[in-house]
């Protein structure tokens, strides 16, 4: 056999070498990173500190923030130091680390979506049952559901990427280490990881957005069937508005990029894709809930009343 060197580091290429664009895109997601921060961040406080928050909607949403800060730091603050700094290298372990946290954090949320839409589904197909079949330990079994299947998905990428050999080329055309980026440079077969990439990674996607929309079909047929007035039908949608623009928002670039994730796809293509959810969608699902939720809103106003004046009685 041949004699190959080993690849024990790959460079990361990011997203431009354009000089002016570099500049101009470590300040858009900088800011985008720091809105992410901050407003995730606010929801878990807001959840953990205002009484009228502790309920099963709230308790799932302040999950969805934890992800989402930790979803964004795997990947933007390595991209923005080559906004500054160009081309980035990355270890080998390092590449693994960064793939593991990101499907792990990824499809810890695609499922957590899926539980927040059953919430839904029982608070107003069922809501005289809700506090019961919605209890705090049911809550709490399916939230380690939704962050153990995300961590065993990971897991099964991590060991059969872990098991690939890395030759001769190490420039990944990406902002950060995905599956199908370094299947591209393995010098060996990789047809058992494409396998698990087209099957469990579209079931870990398409599943849980099935019974979303499964889910909502439920709560559309319930509606129009017993809320006759207009005014009602409208309230009890507007309850759920905030959910599906994030299910929008995070499920229509995933799906575009991995179901399935081998047929036609370019690497430019999976790159610009990735963005939205890796970066932009973090940032947006803190402001899509506090711009339509008048309970966080609320919430945000009393916390930041007492941060403001501590000795008053907001």
């Amino acid at each position: 056999m041949v004699n190959q060197t080993e690849v024990n580091e790959f460079i990361l290429l990011g997203l431009t070498d354009i000089q002016g664009l570099q500049h101009f895109f470590f300040v858009s997601f900088l800011l985008l990173y720091l809105t992410s921060l901050l407003g995730n961040g606010a929801i878990v406080t807001m959840v953990i500190c205002e009484p009228r928050l502790r309920t099963p909607m709230y308790f799932f949403l302040g999950n969805l923030s934890c992800l989402d800060i930790f979803y964004s730091t795997v990947t933007v603050p390595k991209m923005l130091t080559g906004f500054l700094f160009g081309h980035q290298p990355i270890s080998f372990g390092g590449c693994l680390a960064q793939l593991h946290f990101f499907h792990f954090l990824g499809s810890t949320e695609a499922v957590l979506l899926a539980t927040m839409a059953y919430d839904r589904y029982v608070a107003i197909c069922n809501p005289l049952r809700y506090t019961l079949i919605m209890s705090p330990r049911a809550c709490l079994l399916l939230a380690v559901a939704s962050w153990s299947a995300g961590f065993v998905h990971a897991m099964m990428h991590s060991v059969m990427t872990s098991q690939l050999r890395f030759c001769g080329h190490n420039h990944i055309h990406h902002f950060f280490c995905d599956i199908k980026p370094l299947l591209n440079l393995a010098c060996c077969s990789t047809s058992l990881n494409m396998t698990l990439l087209n099957i469990v990674t579209t079931s870990i996607v398409l599943v849980p957005f099935t019974l979303i929309v499964l889910s909502y079909l439920y709560i559309t047929s319930f509606v129009f069937q017993k809320v006759r007035s207009q005014e009602g039908r409208w309230k009890l949608f507007s309850t759920c508005a905030s959910h599906l623009t994030i299910v929008a928002l995070l499920y229509i670039p995933v799906l575009f990029n991995y179901a399935p994730p081998s047929a036609g796809s370019s690497p430019k293509r999976d790159v610009q894709v990735s963005l939205m959810y890796s970066a932009v969608t973090p940032a947006l699902n803190p402001l899509v809930y506090t711009l339509r939720n008048q309970e966080v809103r609320s919430a945000l106003k009393k916390i930041l009343g007492r941060k403001l004046l501590p000795g008053g009685n907001s």
